[in-house]
């Protein structure tokens, strides 16, 4: 059994689509996805048309949560200029999405931890910004009562896989279509992945456990990062044209 896991799209549909012609090259027809589809200063109706017709498993994100919840001008730069290219049935789509999904039995799919999607699962911050691997106790912390051998997070955009004391794994794939990006919550930091490549993970299962591939797919990035440019959002601009955010 093989299964690829997508997440943090972000509107990127050039990213997507070189991603998804990746995974029929290697006869996947088992996608989930892992949320934060659309937001962004890219092509979020394209995107949402995309993954519609291919109606994967699918959750929803922080990023798709706001979407539906909040007013335009209340949302952040990246909800309101995604939002201002969506149609209601792309809206309704997003809203029918689930926050968690269990799917064939054996994956549960969340987009940060079980309990939270705003939260980072696998990474956590220094009081000065500094991301890096969280500890084994916080990690195994979350997974309590997730009784499933296989548990999907994203939000991040890091692709990473931690194996739990009792044999459980837990992936994050990495992001689709936005390989850096800075919060100023809990603390200003950078998330950046040093690629522009899209990210996305392969699982499979033999002989009763499961493993993970990661996997870079190469598209016209120098595209989406000058649609950033052009959108005025630098830091956009830089990141898909690099993997990195320029000061």
């Amino acid at each position: 059994m093989r299964i690829a896991v997508i997440a943090d799209i972000h509107g990127n549909d050039l990213a997507l689509e070189a991603v998804l012609a990746d995974i029929a090259a290697q006869d996947i027809v088992d996608v989930v996805n892992l949320g934060d589809h659309l937001s962004g200063p890219l092509n979020a109706a394209r995107t949402a048309d995309i993954l519609m017709r291919r109606d994967f498993a699918s959750i929803r994100g922080n990023h798709d949560r706001w979407l539906v919840s909040m007013e335009p001008a209340q949302m952040g730069i990246s909800d309101s200029m995604a939002h201002a290219e969506l149609q209601q049935h792309h809206l309704d789509w997003l809203r029918a999405l689930p926050p968690t999904l269990v799917h064939r039995q054996e994956l549960f799919l969340c987009h940060g931890t079980p309990q939270d999607d705003l939260t980072y699962w696998l990474e956590d911050l220094t009081a000065d910004g500094v991301v890096h691997l969280s500890g084994r106790q916080r990690i195994e912390g979350f997974a309590k009562g997730i009784d499933f051998p296989v548990i999907l997070c994203g939000h991040t955009h890091i692709p990473r896989a931690v194996r739990l004391a009792d044999g459980r794994l837990v992936v994050n794939p990495g992001s689709v279509g936005c390989p850096g990006y800075d919060d100023d919550e809990p603390v200003f930091h950078k998330v950046e992945t040093g690629s522009p490549d899209a990210s996305y993970a392969v699982l499979s299962k033999l002989n009763g456990r499961w493993d993970v591939t990661f996997r870079r797919v190469g598209y016209d990035h120098m595209a989406m990062s000058n649609l950033a440019r052009e959108r005025d959002r630098k830091e956009w601009a830089s990141a898909l044209a690099s993997g990195w955010i320029d000061d």
